[in-house]
């Protein structure tokens, strides 16, 4: 028999009332947008120089197509773009959308088709591990997430090629940015307006593939 008022339901409801009243999330509401996270992109790549015409990018993590949304919109119709999730996505015109998991061989392998070959201006990832409350694991699962979408990056864009990948600070979060570090010109870690402020989300821009 559930019994009402348990911490788990104080926290639901207390998360779904933040969830409604979310400036970010009305704006995203009235603008079109699959989620709040549509900004968070939207202030990075003004401030970084990520988006521009004729680009060739891939969304890791797409679902439910926010940051999707904001790169079509924002490189033209004359830019080729990639989204991959292990959930289902409603179809953006002019994307074209995988859906398999990304940290698995075969999945991967069916997103390397998709590209035809093709090498890579720009790669974003907002890639979230499934949070199981247990900082630790949830911690290194993050940064692994991270480290998978460097090693796809490296391998798949061009010279001068940007990365975006959401991370966690905590432990093995310093050694994925030196990581960065050491493949891209410039790194930078901010922490979009849009982020809720008690969390320890940050994105880690990554400029200028290293040849």
């Amino acid at each position: 028999m559930a019994i009402k008022g348990t911490k788990k339901n104080k926290f639901v409801k207390a998360w779904m009332a933040e969830h409604v009243n979310d400036p970010w999330v009305k704006e995203a509401t009235r603008q079109g947008y699959r989620s709040r996270a549509a900004f968070k992109l939207i202030e990075l790549a003004a401030k970084d120089k990520l988006l521009h015409p004729g680009m060739r990018i891939v969304d890791l993590g797409a679902a439910p197509g926010s940051w999707t949304q904001v790169l079509r919109e924002r490189s033209g119709s004359s830019a080729s773009i990639v989204a991959i999730d292990l959930l289902p996505m409603a179809p953006i015109a002019g994307v074209t959308f995988v859906q398999a998991d990304f940290r698995e061989e075969e999945g991967l392998k069916k997103l390397e088709s998709a590209l035809g070959g093709h090498k890579l201006d720009l790669v974003v990832s907002d890639l979230s591990p499934n949070l199981s409350g247990v900082e630790a694991a949830d911690q290194a699962r993050s940064v692994h997430l991270g480290e998978l979408a460097l090693e796809f990056a490296t391998a798949w864009l061009q010279p001068g090629g940007d990365l975006v990948v959401k991370a966690f600070q905590g432990e093995g979060f310093m050694a994925l940015r030196r990581a960065m570090e050491e493949r891209f010109s410039k790194v930078y870690v901010r922490k979009p307006q849009a982020s809720r402020d008690r969390s320890r989300e940050v994105y880690v821009v990554a400029k200028g593939l290293k040849v």
